[in-house]
């Protein structure tokens, strides 16, 4: 209980930091110039390792601020970026003068840019395109240049245009294909076209689309919606999990933390010009429908009482959730790349998502005569107002001495796709599973080390172990999976490593240290405050935790972690902190070799990585042909490697996954969580990394019983 009221008070003190600002005065009547005061002001000197603002800060900000505003370069001239380099090197000199004129000539040329852009596509897409010319598209935005002239910047929206176009094109063409071979009898609206009809109707199409881009959205963004992504593209240069909230945001910001949203239940990324799905949220729409997966990039978003959709291809991802998310009941069509290449038109009915879904679940799994157990834990999850209330911690507690009851003698803890959450919660699970002693080491800039410990000396669980991880292990997942290694509690098993999260974000109220602030609602500012250590000494920032028993998936190839971010903070070690190793009968070494063996041998496992290192070529592919022939035939082609790949999906174990006692009791009044559950067990039936997972639990409970009666023998 002590050691609770301790991180409370941690967790209060961290809430209320803002007020360690307000010892100074903050006046500038102007609110851009006043705001950006503020925020350097917080980021010296509450950033865990704030930089030093000088003219190699001043070249990135300059840099990844041209990035996020033009980031298909199809605005700005060469001419403008010359007139902008003269301020390259003198960011920080403004930044430290509350300057802003840098920010003011650029969104002054940006607007200008915009309105001769709507000149030009609409010019572009009054002619027709000849799809059997043979020339390529580049989507390499990175290495290509600007535009020299106005003529170079036409030419380079007509080749996005018509690349763009493409995809309306050939969905036209099959279409027809279609009607050739089915539908003789066809209406009016399915009549017979001719080439030059359908590039036509494909046309306009696009130029609806891109209409209703630039009309409802571009047009929408206020000069304050602008000036935010400049403000950011400053403070995200201090590392990746800092991020400036508008007023808005902030909003948004605290509707996701109550928990309940209305939407599709995915996590969306920008990168580049694509809109990427990240996570699915357990139990929302998007996961219910099974059609979406992580990795997939909408392309298109469609309103269910509209025609034609908004392409969100180089949209801001603010914008594209505006389109997507949308209130209960009503549907949205999604026009998906799959991460195996094919294009998809995908219908989801908007829900609220539930955080029931984001709780921990347990299912009991018979395996050769033994009973083992598996848990799946999606989030850290805590009630800050009230501890006692409802946590991660109390939750496994219980479903573990609930399948005790039911005989378990395994367990697999998944923490796939966890990406943390509370830190009061990693301690007190971990504590279930030993005597005592530290779990984690937490330090802040300029104060010394905080060793957060179990003192609890009881032991919930003291059976064979597993924990299952990805590359989407983050944070919390990574300090429990690190503790557990570093005691040699458990064997790890998943990715090559985690995800590389190793610190910790508050959130700072801005408008909290501005006294009698007449300027408005300033926002608020997340940032990086401390860094946590494994009790043998090493952060998991960038490097992870390591699996033991290193398993292939679709995501090996991709770069989604820590490592792959803008400006992540460096891996560093400290001093480790004195842990007693696990003291069992359990053959870990044993165990690890006999699961690298089985996976030399297991098809499922080999055909998963041949489709991660297709899947990766396919993502880096910036050459796209504008010849309709050459465009269909590497389209037919994907499809042809992609249906190799189907037998993915057909995989079976022959594993039956079953709800404990209390929960099928529970199932005789809510439907709605039995029909949950069935879709768990039945993918849970097809995973073949549970199947390693509770082979491994059968090596060990094996290697136990023999090295037990060994010592008793001895």
């Amino acid at each position: 209980m002590k050691r609770n009221y301790k991180i409370l008070m941690l967790v209060l003190l961290l809430a209320f930091a803002s007020c360690s600002f307000t010892s100074k005065t903050f006046d500038n009547p102007d609110k851009d110039k006043l705001l950006v005061q503020v925020i350097t002001y917080v980021l010296e000197r509450g950033h865990f390792d704030p930089k030093e603002l000088n003219d190699s800060f001043s070249e990135a900000v300059y840099q990844d601020y041209l990035d996020q505003i033009d980031p298909l370069k199809r605005y700005f001239l060469k001419s403008d970026i010359k007139e902008f380099e003269a301020y390259k090197y003198q960011l920080d000199d403004q930044l430290k003068q509350f300057d802003i004129s840098f920010f003011n000539l650029t969104n002054e040329r940006l607007m200008k840019r915009i309105d001769e852009a709507k000149d030009i596509y609409k010019e572009v897409l009054e002619k027709p395109f000849d799809y059997s010319v043979d020339e390529a598209y580049s989507s390499d935005y990175e290495n290509q240049d600007y535009a020299k002239n106005s003529r170079q910047l036409k030419e380079r929206w007509r080749k996005q245009l018509k690349f763009s176009n493409l995809a309306n094109y050939d969905a036209l063409m099959q279409e027809q294909e279609n009607l050739k071979e089915n539908k003789p009898d066809a209406s009016e609206k399915g009549a017979k076209k001719t080439l030059a009809q359908i590039e036509q109707e494909a046309r306009e199409e696009t130029l609806e689309s891109i209409d209703l881009y630039f009309n409802d959205y571009i047009d929408d963004l206020q000069r304050k919606d602008w000036f935010a992504m400049y403000v950011n593209s400053i403070v995200e240069e201090f590392d990746p999990h800092t991020f400036y909230f508008a007023p808005e945001d902030k909003d948004r910001f605290d509707q996701q933390m109550s928990g309940k949203l209305e939407g599709i239940g995915a996590r969306l990324q920008k990168r580049m010009d694509n809109t990427k799905i990240v996570e699915l949220i357990s139990g929302g729409p998007a996961w219910r429908g099974k059609e979406l997966e992580v990795g997939d990039v909408i392309m298109k978003v469609r309103q269910e009482d509209e025609e034609q959709p908004v392409n969100i291809v180089g949209m801001r991802l603010d914008d594209a959730i505006k389109l997507i998310k949308g209130p209960k009941g009503t549907k949205v069509i999604l026009t998906v790349k799959k991460v195996d290449g094919t294009v998809e038109d995908i219908t989801i009915t908007r829900d609220v998502v539930e955080l029931e879904e984001t709780y921990a679940k347990s299912s009991i799994v018979k395996k050769n005569d033994k009973t083992f157990a598996v848990i799946n834990l999606p989030k850290f999850y805590v009630d800050f107002e009230n501890y006692k209330n409802r946590n991660a911690a109390s939750d496994i507690k219980k479903e573990i001495e609930r399948l005790k009851e039911a005989g378990m003698e395994g367990l697999v803890l998944d923490l796939r796709n966890n990406g943390g959450g509370s830190l009061q919660t990693v301690v007190d699970i971990a504590g279930l599973f030993i005597k005592d002693g530290p779990i984690v080491q937490v330090r802040s800039t300029g104060e010394p080390k905080e060793v957060l410990k179990d003192k609890d000396k009881s032991i919930i669980w003291d059976g064979p172990l597993v924990i299952m991880v990805n590359e989407l292990s983050a944070s919390a997942s990574e300090i429990l999976a690190a503790a557990m290694q570093d005691y040699k509690r458990a064997i790890i098993i998943g990715s090559k490593q985690t995800y590389g999260k190793g610190t910790v974000q508050n959130i700072f109220d801005l408008n909290r240290i501005v006294k009698n602030n007449r300027n408005g609602d300033l926002g608020a500012l997340k940032l990086t405050t401390q860094k946590f250590y494994r009790v043998s000494g090493g952060s998991t920032q960038l490097e992870g935790v390591k699996s033991d028993v290193v398993v292939p998936d679709r995501y090996s190839y991709i770069d989604i972690g820590e490592k792959d971010q803008e400006n992540p903070l460096p891996y560093d070690k400290i001093a480790s902190v004195e842990h007693t190793y696990w003291d069992n009968y359990y053959d870990y070494d044993q165990a690890i070799k006999n699961s690298e063996q089985r996976m030399i041998n297991n098809e499922q496992l080999k055909l998963i990585n041949e489709n991660a290192l297709w899947v990766k070529e396919r993502m880096d592919e910036t050459h796209h042909s504008l010849n309709y022939n050459a465009y269909k035939a590497k389209l037919d082609e994907n499809e042809k490697i992609a249906e190799r790949f189907d037998k993915l999906n057909d995989y079976k174990t022959n594993l039956t996954f079953e709800s404990l006692p209390y929960e099928q009791n529970m199932f005789l009044n809510d439907t709605v969580l039995k029909d949950k559950r069935d879709r768990w067990h039945k993918s849970l039936s097809k995973d073949v990394y549970i199947e390693e997972a509770l082979n491994v639990l059968e090596d060990l409970k094996l290697s136990y019983s023999i090295n037990k009666v060994a010592t008793v023998k001895d």
